[in-house]
């Protein structure tokens, strides 16, 4: 599993344009600035969607104002999913980020073995700090917990 002041590893990872899905890869996502990156088991799911996205969304201009220059939000699933839920949740102000078959989370050695809850590979629930690339502060999530990763806890290490 990654590690404060371990570098972020390469991976592909895609956003939504206008014109569709966007390959990045986690150099130029995350290889500059500041960024808090938070990952959710899946989007529309319970917890994710009614606490973890939601407390990002309200929090992202007092994350901002703390120098951070990108709040992404991060699941095990396709790029239009993520697109809609970014949009059913009012995220506009976060990089909605779609690792669908899991590349980056299997990098970082935070994915999660889903399958008994018909899922498959997802990501366990987490919250880091990254500044140009390396990681600053990381917070994993016990399963099943939802503490250390949320917004308010993030914003208390910025």
């Amino acid at each position: 599993m990654i590690k404060i002041g371990d570098k972020i590893p390469r991976a592909s990872v895609q956003t939504m344009s206008e014109n569709g899905p966007v390959v990045h890869n986690t150099d130029e996502l995350f290889g500059q600035g500041k960024t808090v990156l938070f990952a959710v088991p899946g989007a529309y799911t319970p917890t994710c969607s009614k606490a973890h996205l939601p407390g990002f969304v309200v929090k992202a201009d007092e994350i901002k104002a703390k120098g951070v220059d990108r709040i992404v939000c991060m699941a095990v699933n396709d790029a239009f999913v993520m697109n809609a839920w970014g949009k059913a949740n009012n995220a506009e102000h976060l990089i909605m980020l779609a690792d669908g078959n899991a590349e980056f989370t299997k990098a970082l050695g935070l994915d999660s073995d889903a399958a008994a809850f018909g899922m498959g590979t997802r990501s366990r629930r987490f919250a880091m700090i990254i500044e140009d690339g390396v990681v600053k502060h990381l917070a994993v999530e016990q399963p099943r917990e939802f503490q250390v990763s949320s917004a308010e806890a993030i914003l208390a290490k910025l």
